[in-house]
């Protein structure tokens, strides 16, 4: 039976919060300007994240918390074909919204969301119930035999294939080498042979390099990060402007609400290239704590998978952990010109709804994870 401890993971709680007021308090300094300059009104973008943002994410990881983790598990695969339906709906007329060129959105009424950004999360929650399941059959007798091994391995890169088709077309391939990253981690914790993993590596990386190599635009991202004036005036332009913004801060910044740097001289400044501000704004000194926090965050992930008995509740923390962790790891990367250009978010900072409501259901489950034991 599963019993509850007398509480949850209060560093979790206090570590995420912390990101959370950041996140509002450098959104309310950058979006100022953007918003007066676009609608007259200073606030309406930090309204906008915390209306559609935070308060949902908020409720729904509170709902995500008190859940039960048998019927999280037992909804898993319901969830995933609900997301994968709403991802592909994205390319109906009248309801799919592009911006940018890329077609990722989904407008029914007043509200706009991105449903590829619910869909790491219930991918990974699927994952968790499924290798759960895969490795009982095996512990038990039912399905040692290496052709059943195999099995799992190919029945692993169909689920991923199928993922990978709709987030291709869309297109968002930042989000896809998320999933794919994630899924291999899961993968390899699960206990599957060393060669799986090798081999799902192996054709993950060849995937990704010949879309790179079939879009010009991702090829160029990648050329311009390892020659920043190849593309002076557009991802190049990019880079250097966040450099500019990351080196301005000096040691302990210019203060909030000082950035230079957000009066429309870098792009994305809300959302992908929101850590440079942050930098900018805080120093390297508020730097290095936001990335304390997120080694925070990795190690109560890790300690509360650690903790579980269970292995479903074991492989959806890490799964959950690397996600968050990936994510702020590339994007901080990204910003100080050790990756290229990625257009993933800054897990918690970033401007988005759908993705901050997301990470908070997220964090819900992790605590409720946390609370209970066999």
């Amino acid at each position: 039976m599963e019993k509850n401890k007398s509480h949850p993971d209060y560093i979790l709680i206090g570590i995420t919060s912390i990101l959370l007021i950041l996140g509002i308090l450098i959104i309310a300094s950058v979006s100022a300007f953007l918003s007066h300059e676009k609608f007259g009104n200073a606030f309406y973008f930090l309204r906008h994240q915390i209306l559609f943002g935070v308060i949902p994410g908020l409720v729904l990881g509170f709902l995500a918390y008190k859940i039960r983790l048998d019927l999280v598990k037992k909804w898993a695969p319901l969830l995933l074909l609900m997301n994968l339906t709403l991802s592909a709906m994205v390319f109906l007329p009248k309801i799919g919204a592009t911006f940018g060129g890329a077609t990722r959105w989904l407008a029914i009424g007043p509200v706009i969301f991105q449903p590829s950004e619910f869909l790491k999360l219930t991918f990974i929650l699927y994952l968790a119930s499924w290798l759960e399941r895969r490795t009982l059959q095996q512990k038990y007798g039912r399905g040692i035999a290496e052709k059943k091994i195999g099995q799992t391995l190919i029945v692993f890169l169909f689920i991923i294939g199928v993922v990978s088709l709709l987030l291709i077309f869309q297109p968002h391939i930042s989000t896809l080498a998320i999933i794919i990253l994630v899924a291999g981690i899961m993968y390899f914790l699960s206990g599957t042979p060393l060669w799986h993993s090798i081999l799902i590596i192996l054709i993950g990386a060849g995937g990704i390099l010949s879309l790179i190599k079939l879009a010009p635009y991702r090829m160029r991202r990648w050329t311009v990060f390892l020659n920043p004036e190849a593309d002076p005036l557009g991802m190049g332009y990019q880079i250097k402007q966040a450099l500019i913004a990351v080196g301005s801060g000096g040691i302990f910044g210019l203060g909030l609400g000082m950035s230079r740097q957000k009066f429309g001289f870098l792009p994305q400044s809300m959302s992908d290239s929101i850590f440079a501000i942050f930098s900018e704004e805080t120093g390297f000194l508020g730097c290095l704590i936001l990335i304390f926090l997120f080694l925070i965050f990795l190690w109560r992930g890790f300690k509360i998978a650690k903790d579980s008995k269970n292995i479903f509740s074991q492989l959806l923390a890490l799964g959950i952990t690397s996600w968050i962790i990936l994510q702020a790891f590339i994007n901080i990367g990204a910003m100080i010109s050790i990756l290229p250009l990625s257009g993933i978010p800054l897990p918690f900072i970033s401007y988005g709804g759908s993705a901050l409501v997301t990470e908070l259901i997220g964090v819900g489950i992790l605590l409720n994870i946390s609370r209970r034991r066999e």
